[in-house]
């Protein structure tokens, strides 16, 4: 169901490949093609293994030949070219960011370093690489991974797109945005084959336990407060992480150098129908004496909360083919049971950072 990746990318680096997205990228690429992979991850507090440590034990002899985890800083200047020049990759998404929004109203400095320096250190290696190996600039392309985020919040109609004006309203967002920007102004002054992608939220089984869905079925499954902010309006496009992988590779095969792509999947929901949905599901997996519906928890609403997001897929699925694939409703659905059947995963993560 998965596209695959075009055997013209024999060596593909991936920043920010022990996160969520870029974990399942990895595994992806490894189990699905010959490429070999570079993972380029700081292995911050969100990040985790042990997915990929399942596919090493899946792949034995294989697995050793064709990854390599790299630890390193993107905010640091100068560390990353001397791996373009020795691994000489022929495609690179850029995954690398710290991206909880609660985080960056508390530390922004953080953001700034990793979402902002760290592309601008990418970029400017990409630049020296390229301009190294001349050769390589046929066939490579860096893609940059963003979010909707960065245009800002929507009222009760409209739908973000491809020309929508960046209006970040959070230290997130902001930073999210000065990287697109920074990346669209290398593309055309200094001519970096790059694209930018800007998706939905994400969600499925391995993500860390901060965001929305894995932190309401976390604290349901222990009879804790399940906190929503505000009146529980805010609504967000909802898209399954294997559906962003899958478009992520169509636009590494078939998208447009300096091209900007929305990977949506049209699964809008409010705060308050989402976890209704998880609570409902729980009720029938794992019964208790009280709808799990009674442990929701009204709490202030966050600082600068953008009240809609709604990604416009139309130009994607137009210019390359792609659209989303897996039903929203049986993703989530298999995401609750996986956090039910893996709980000593969160506990052990959480006792960790």
């Amino acid at each position: 169901m998965i596209a695959k990746i075009s055997t013209k990318y024999k060596t593909i680096l991936i920043t920010g490949g022990a996160g969520f997205i870029g974990g399942n990228l990895v595994n992806e690429l490894l189990l699905s093609s010959n490429s070999q992979i570079i993972n380029v991850d700081k292995i911050g507090y969100a990040s985790d293994m042990s997915k990929i440590e399942i596919i090493k034990k899946q792949l034995g002899a294989d697995f050793q030949k064709r990854y390599e985890l790299i630890k390193l800083n993107l905010k640091n200047k100068n560390v990353l070219e001397p791996i373009l020049n020795k691994y000489q990759p022929d495609l690179i998404f850029n995954l690398a960011a710290e991206s909880h929004v609660d985080k960056s109203i508390i530390n922004p400095l953080d953001f700034i370093e990793s979402n902002i320096t760290g592309t601008f250190n990418l970029l400017e290696s990409v630049k020296s690489y390229l301009k190294k190996f001349p050769d390589k600039n046929n066939n490579f392309k860096l893609i940059h991974i963003s979010t909707d985020e960065v245009f800002g919040s929507l009222g009760k109609n409209g739908l973000f797109n491809e020309n929508s004006q960046y209006k970040p309203n959070s230290p997130y967002s902001a930073s999210k945005a000065s990287s697109d920007h920074l990346v669209r102004a290398w593309q055309k002054t200094y001519k970096i084959p790059a694209i930018i992608t800007n998706c939905s939220n994400n969600f499925g089984p391995w993500q860390y336990p901060e965001k929305l869905i894995p932190l309401t079925i976390i604290r349901a499954c222990k009879l804790e407060p399940i906190k929503i902010y505000g009146d529980g309006e805010n609504i967000r496009d909802w898209i399954y992480v294997l559906d962003h992988i899958d478009g992520l590779i169509s636009v590494a095969n078939y998208g447009s150098k300096g091209e900007t792509y929305c990977i949506g999947s049209n699964n809008r929901i409010s705060n308050n129908d989402l976890v209704e949905k998880i609570c409902k599901i729980l009720d029938k997996l794992k019964p208790h004496n009280k709808p799990h519906t009674k442990l929701i928890n009204y709490v202030p609403d966050r600082p600068g909360h953008d009240y809609r997001y709604a990604l416009d897929a139309n130009f994607i699925k137009k210019s390359i083919g792609w659209e989303s694939k897996f039903n929203f409703e049986e993703t989530l659905k298999l995401t609750v049971e996986w956090y039910l059947n893996n709980q000593e995963w969160s506990k052990n993560l959480l006792k960790v950072k």
